[in-house]
């Protein structure tokens, strides 16, 4: 006869981050990577990355908002240093997950704020886990089914903010002509949907470089492009149990990829709340951190 020991969960300082450790959780058999950290005593905030991004997105809105908030940034199954499984990229699925890593840590209910693919996560997560959410912030993002429309523009002066939609979805093509050009294709992406191309250092890029040169990383950082009409079809059927009824902020960028968040979302959700931070394009977090920090702050109170 033996006994169980209880010994504590892996984790590891994050350099620059006083206060924030990475961890590693197994949810049904998929291995997610998070950030976690902040005042202990303070309400949880969930915070969910986009592509071509990972929980580091946050970082320096974790930094500010540490001594309020109990903050969480996972990497979403597929993203940053998770497990890249070969399905469950519909944003149902992605959402479980999520889902399973907070009821593992024991956390009830928390607020959930997210961005770009995050934000198509965040959609069906405060649909289906409404008892858990306490309000939602949702970051410059079309949803799947929602408010993502299924034509994309082709003009000149808007179609370099959408483009990637349709060239993510074509199976293998991206694939042959971004893998060994990765950093090619990182640096337009970031630097050039920004309101300013000196937001990410030469060190940011390189970060995002090593994740999506990672096994199997550009696979499955293009499957919720490719799984969206799936993800589209389960929010329309969710919207038959009827609108979002939790308090939601929509947050839009004056030079980002959705020019009003807020205006199409009220014909989903009951109580939309929108702003627009100026001086910013798609990556607000990266961008305007105290800006977006004083917002959430501002709207989970």
């Amino acid at each position: 006869m033996s006994d169980n020991l209880l010994t504590p969960s892996w984790s590891q300082p994050v350099a620059g981050m006083p206060g924030f450790s990475y961890h590693y959780a197994t949810i049904e058999d998929v291995r997610l990577h998070y950030v976690s950290g902040g005042n202990p005593q303070g309400e949880v905030l969930l915070l969910l990355a986009g592509f071509p991004q990972s929980w580091y997105a946050w970082h320096q809105v974790m930094n500010l908002l540490g001594d309020r908030y109990h903050l969480i940034a996972p990497d979403l199954p597929g993203q940053g240093d998770s497990d890249k499984p070969q399905s469950g990229y519909d944003t149902q699925a992605l959402a479980g997950k999520v889902s399973g890593l907070m009821q593992k840590l024991n956390v009830r209910r928390y607020y959930l704020t997210a961005h770009d693919v995050g934000a198509w996560v965040a959609w069906p997560y405060a649909m289906l886990y409404r008892e858990q959410i306490i309000k939602l912030a949702l970051l410059d993002a079309g949803i799947p089914g929602i408010t993502l429309p299924d034509a994309l523009p082709v003009t000149p002066d808007k179609a370099w903010k959408t483009w990637h939609f349709a060239f993510h979805l074509l199976p293998d093509l991206p694939e042959a002509l971004i893998s060994g050009r990765e950093e090619i294709y990182l640096d337009w992406f970031l630097r050039r949907k920004t309101a300013s191309p000196m937001v990410f250092s030469d060190a940011d890029v390189q970060e995002y470089v090593r994740l999506l040169r990672q096994s199997g990383a550009l696979r499955a950082g293009l499957a919720p492009y490719r799984e969206v009409t799936v993800s589209a079809l389960q929010n329309q059927a969710l919207l038959k149990q009827g609108k979002l009824a939790l308090p939601l902020l929509a947050i839009s960028a004056d030079q980002g990829s959705i020019a009003d968040m807020a205006k199409p979302l009220r014909q989903f959700a009951d109580n939309v709340t929108g702003i627009t931070i100026a001086n910013c394009g798609h990556f607000i977090p990266d961008e305007q951190p105290q800006a977006l920090s004083e917002a959430l702050a501002n709207f989970f109170s």
